[in-house]
């Protein structure tokens, strides 16, 4: 990330942060663009994920290893927050908030718990919110270059499926590819792609536009729940790919089925540690026994490394050493 796109996110953050907690993180020497998360709590310590291990942060801006040292974030803290994050408009944001997070300029993610309140089995609205996470926007240009030749066809794609721990970098990897998957180049068409954003996360939208560059041929569904946002899309868009993240229900698993019937091709990512993780789940195991998706991308071991890339026979095409550079890691 180039100094002037590090001070911008900087500011991006420091900005929704109450005076209190905005100095502290102003003191801390840390560099943006590998802080990955900000936890507030009401009465704990302030905590940030930075470089993929977890620090507590001093009164003075330090990164401690014990809670003890930390500085302990207050009500009024996080209250102040809350009004930087929804520009003083709670009300405004009660429609996101229902999904438990809201998205900010430059699309980071401010995930909200607390009393939820619920009616006829659905969420209304939250109150007395007494936690946050903000959750950093990661976006990693270039980053599926190496995996591209394995996953497309031609002009066409075949079905892939990326399997993933927690942060090891589905996200990043998968949003890189719609980027480009969307653009063409490398002597491959441009393909129209359908993103349902169930999450925010992909396109991460602030008042309707995206913050990532998800291609110039990439129509996006935010917040919409996957099973009928891949219908809405094949039904209206007409998209050649449609792009989904985290899928596992059965409800996703028909709608994928639905469209790859019509004709669509389909990217998506689950979480899993191998492929005999994703084989012994009931309704994924289908999947791989009737070999709907022609790839399978295997992330592990630190974040954006691929381990293995597997046809629908379970055959290797790729391994660790084929990604060279970075220790195997694309992003």
């Amino acid at each position: 990330m180039k100094k002037g796109q590090h001070d911008h996110r900087r500011e991006e953050i420091l900005q929704i942060l109450s005076v209190r907690l905005r100095r502290i993180l102003e003191y801390a020497d840390i560099d943006y663009a590998h802080l990955q998360e900000i936890r507030i709590r009401i009465g704990a310590p302030l905590m940030i994920l930075y470089r993929g291990e977890e620090y507590f942060v001093t009164e003075k801006g330090g990164l401690a290893s014990h809670p003890a040292d930390a500085h302990t974030v207050t009500l009024a803290e996080l209250r102040e927050t809350m009004e930087f994050v929804s520009n003083y408009s709670l009300y405004a944001f009660e429609e996101e908030l229902r999904h438990g997070f809201v998205t900010i300029q430059g699309g980071h993610r401010v995930g909200v718990a607390g009393k939820m309140i619920v009616e006829r089995n659905q969420i209304k609205s939250i109150r007395h919110i007494s936690f946050l996470n903000i959750r950093l926007a990661h976006q990693v240009l270039g980053c599926a270059d190496r995996l591209l030749p394995y996953v497309r066809r031609g002009d066409s794609l075949y079905h892939t499926l990326i399997i993933s721990p927690p942060r090891c970098g589905k996200t990043t990897l998968l949003r890189d590819m719609i980027r480009q998957l969307s653009n063409g180049g490398n002597g491959c068409k441009g393909m129209t792609v359908g993103v349902v954003d169930e999450r925010s996360e992909l396109g991460a939208c602030y008042l309707g536009r995206p913050q990532n560059d998800l291609g110039c041929r990439t129509d996006i569904l935010d917040c919409c729940p996957k099973e009928e946002g891949m219908m809405m899309l094949v039904r209206s868009m007409a998209p050649k790919v449609i792009a989904v993240d985290e899928i596992g229900s059965r409800s996703d698993v028909e709608a994928l089925e639905y469209v790859m019937n019509c004709g669509v091709r389909v990217v998506a990512t689950v979480h899993g540690d191998s492929m005999e993780d994703i084989e012994n789940k009931p309704v994924m195991g289908r999947l791989v026994k009737e070999r709907i998706f022609q790839r399978y991308v295997l992330l592990g071991g630190q974040a954006g490394k691929i381990q293995a890339v597997f046809d629908e026979r379970g055959s290797c095409l790729a391994w660790e050493k084929d990604f060279a550079g970075m220790g195997g890691r694309v992003c």
